[in-house]
């Protein structure tokens, strides 16, 4: 790794209790990195060639967006948009545990409202549990061209608002009585159901 980095990037070496003065904790694999953040990219470029996307909306645990990214970059989801009330997936724990896959996933802030999307092609599918729910397996799911499938807080879900504005609202099927699952396995569950085909 530190050849590939070449004659431009400083790489610097240190104990464990260096490295951990540093940055205030102990690094699990001991190797601490300083980047430059790149700027985030326009809705419109995201979602250029996207079939389907996912919204995150205010979910601010970082083990749950670090997921989310992961199931992601695994079943095929081609670009993640976060609403501002959302964690930021450069969040160091995001980023170890989406395993680096913040950086393969395009991703952007969502900066208008998730009905915003229709205008690029999508239809919204609001993951929640309501009486007006569709299943997941609804084979006119599979039929949309484009779906951007939005994920909610973890406690409270999604806004009635956003439940309302959304073209589908879709539930996971249950057994023995379990009602819901936590947000990351939600989505991955969302995800490989919805995959483009």
């Amino acid at each position: 790794i530190v050849a590939r980095c070449g004659d431009s990037v400083p790489v610097y070496t240190g104990d464990r209790d260096l490295l951990g003065t540093l940055t205030g904790y102990t690094l699990t694999r001991g190797v601490l990195c300083a980047m430059r953040r790149p700027q985030a990219p326009t809705v419109g470029a995201v979602l250029n060639e996207a079939r389907r996307v996912v919204v995150i909306d205010g979910v601010v645990d970082t083990t749950n967006i670090g997921a989310i990214f992961r199931s992601a970059a695994a079943l095929g989801i081609d670009a993640v948009l976060l609403t501002p009330s959302s964690c930021d997936p450069f969040n160091r724990r995001a980023v170890r545990v989406s395993m680096g896959s913040v950086f393969l996933v395009p991703w952007t802030w969502l900066d208008g409202p998730i009905g915003s999307l229709r205008e690029s092609g999508f239809k919204t599918v609001a993951m929640a549990l309501t009486d007006k729910s569709v299943s997941l397996d609804d084979p006119a799911l599979r039929e949309e061209p484009r779906l951007a499938i939005v994920m909610g807080t973890e406690g409270d879900g999604l806004a009635d608002a956003t439940i309302e504005d959304a073209d589908y609202t879709v539930r996971i099927p249950m057994a023995h009585g379990v009602d819901s699952l936590n947000v990351a396995a939600a989505a991955a569950v969302a995800f490989w159901e919805l995959r483009a085909r």
